[in-house]
């Protein structure tokens, strides 16, 4: 059962990302961006599911990203090579779903953004 309690602490969870992770920022930065632009340039219902998903797709990786690097942490503190190499394959996967939110972007605003710029150079 959710409770009011398991909602608080999703939200304190979630403010620990954003307010110790520069790229949770960035990443918060750019799907208002985004989102933004999806109704400025008023985007399909499908597009902007496809938008929604991979913004949330991107933020749950940084997420489940920055809980991993903080258990590894936890669990050693010494310079293990293995633990280095763990945080860079979460990185990598972060790194990863944002190139596909990027290219779902470029194929869902690119040709409106461009017929707009089209249009104002004629």
């Amino acid at each position: 059962m959710v409770t009011l309690a398991s909602f608080r602490y999703a939200l304190r969870g979630l403010r620990a990302v954003i307010s110790s992770e520069r790229n949770a920022k960035l990443h918060l930065v750019f799907a208002l961006a985004a989102i933004l632009l999806s109704f400025l340039l008023k985007i399909s219902t499908l597009e902007f599911l496809f938008v929604v998903t991979f913004i949330v797709m991107v933020l749950l990786a940084e997420i489940i990203n920055t809980a991993f690097e903080k258990t590894l942490d936890l669990i050693s503190q010494e310079n293990n090579h293995l633990v280095q190499l763990t945080k860079d394959m979460m990185a990598a996967g972060v790194l990863i779903t944002a190139v596909g939110a990027l290219v779902v972007a470029a194929v869902i605003f690119g040709p409106k953004v461009y017929t707009i710029l089209n249009d104002l150079i004629r």
